[in-house]
């Protein structure tokens, strides 16, 4: 006997995830399948596996790769960008040049400062504690709210100055470590932010930030 969740998973509603998500047909078949029907909780179930995937795929060498431009503003501002994989059959494929299209634009709009929280400089993290800390104190609170304050005031400074931890702006829903992910997921390698460098027009100053070297392969 057919049930109701399966007679809505149907080949429409599997095409649909796919365009929304960029997953494969088979695994957005069983997403949909796992949520009953229910296209927002197949999305989820998607990103799970996808962040899954990916840090089963986290300790490979990405020695391959692509350099990536991205410039806007009528010219204004510039951004290049250096995304690693395993293989360079994967480093020419749309996908991976759409995920680096994307990622440069997000760097052009946002300006991070850092790729991903482990690159923050110990003086910077020192600086930024010191005067949450300072600011929780001044309110009166006790000592162990104080840490507490100060230590999700410090998970929003890393959303707001890291790359992988910053709301994709095109999706604000999805960070961009989790942008990554779903490509991870669907190409089957591991993909690395290595470095990335964005120049404005007239400013003062330009951003230049590498992620530490962790890309060695199990022995």
């Amino acid at each position: 006997m057919t049930t109701v969740s399966e007679k809505k998973i149907d080949a429409k509603l599997v095409k649909e995830l796919r365009d929304m998500t960029g997953a494969p047909m088979g695994d957005c078949k069983k997403a949909l399948d796992e949520a009953s029907g229910n296209i927002e909780d197949a999305i989820v179930v998607l990103r799970k596996r996808g962040m899954a995937s990916a840090q089963k795929k986290a300790a490979r060498s990405t020695n391959e790769g692509a350099i990536g431009t991205y410039i806007h503003a009528g010219g204004k501002i510039g951004v290049l960008l250096e995304l690693n994989c395993e293989s360079d059959f994967v480093a020419r494929t749309d996908d991976f040049s759409e995920l680096m299209k994307d990622i440069a634009m997000h760097i052009a709009a946002t300006d991070p400062r850092y790729v991903k929280s482990e690159d923050v400089t110990a003086a910077d993290m020192d600086r930024e504690k010191e005067i949450y800390r300072a600011q929780a104190t001044a309110t009166g609170k006790p000592a162990p709210v104080v840490e507490k304050i100060v230590e999700g005031k410090m998970a929003k400074f890393y959303e707001e100055v890291c790359l992988l931890e910053q709301p994709f702006i095109k999706e604000q829903s999805i960070s961009i470590k989790e942008l990554i992910a779903q490509k991870v997921g669907k190409l089957g390698e591991n993909i690395t932010v290595r470095r990335f460098a964005r120049f404005k027009v007239g400013a003062p100053d330009w951003t230049v930030a590498q992620t530490r070297a962790v890309e060695t392969a199990a022995e």
